[in-house]
């Protein structure tokens, strides 16, 4: 095994060992995550010491993360595709740094290792949820109300079980539909 290898893996060993704390938060999904000033102190003392420098660099169509060994002519490198922000009320330069603050975030943890909760899944399961709610809240009479029930998976119907008996007090047997 190339050493360059061997010292990414001790590096991802030590930083492991190290306590993270999540700084960022996410209000509206109840999410906590990490930023890069949560990781990146530490990560740049275990480079030093194990002989790795980290170089981020963007393109058109990649970020990239290039390992660079000390001493030798070893080198890693890690991509993402670029992407865009539209993010309210920034100007084109506050975005093109919200975007590469995202990159040099999921370049270092691809790199590392660094493991933290999906949150794309987490915001979707929210949405989804309150869209279910709002769905069976929304329903005008009874037929209504069971295709929007049976418009919920199966798996988590049990969840609106408890909504669509309140519902069901309004509409003569809609309590049969959620049992």
């Amino acid at each position: 095994m190339s050493s360059i290898y061997k010292k990414l893996q001790e590096a991802r060993i030590r930083l492991q060992a190290t306590k993270l704390n999540k700084s960022g938060l996410n209000a509206f999904a109840k999410y906590s995550y990490f930023e890069l000033g949560d990781y990146l102190p530490q990560i740049q003392a275990i480079f030093n010491d194990v002989g790795l420098t980290g170089v981020i660099s963007f393109g058109v169509e990649l970020a990239e993360l290039t390992i660079y060994e000390h001493e030798g002519d070893g080198k890693i490198v890690i991509t993402s595709p670029m992407s865009s922000a539209a993010l309210k009320g920034c100007h084109d330069v506050q975005n093109l740094g919200a975007v590469q603050t995202y990159q040099r975030r999921y370049l270092w943890q691809s790199a590392l290792e660094i493991v933290e909760h999906d949150a794309l899944e987490a915001t979707t399961g929210m949405e989804k949820q309150a869209d279910y709610a709002e769905l069976l809240k929304a329903s005008k009479n009874r037929g209504e109300f069971e295709r929007n029930y049976k418009s919920i998976p199966e798996s988590r119907r049990k969840e609106f079980a408890e909504l669509a008996k309140e519902i069901g007090a309004k509409y003569p047997k809609l309590t049969e539909v959620a049992a």
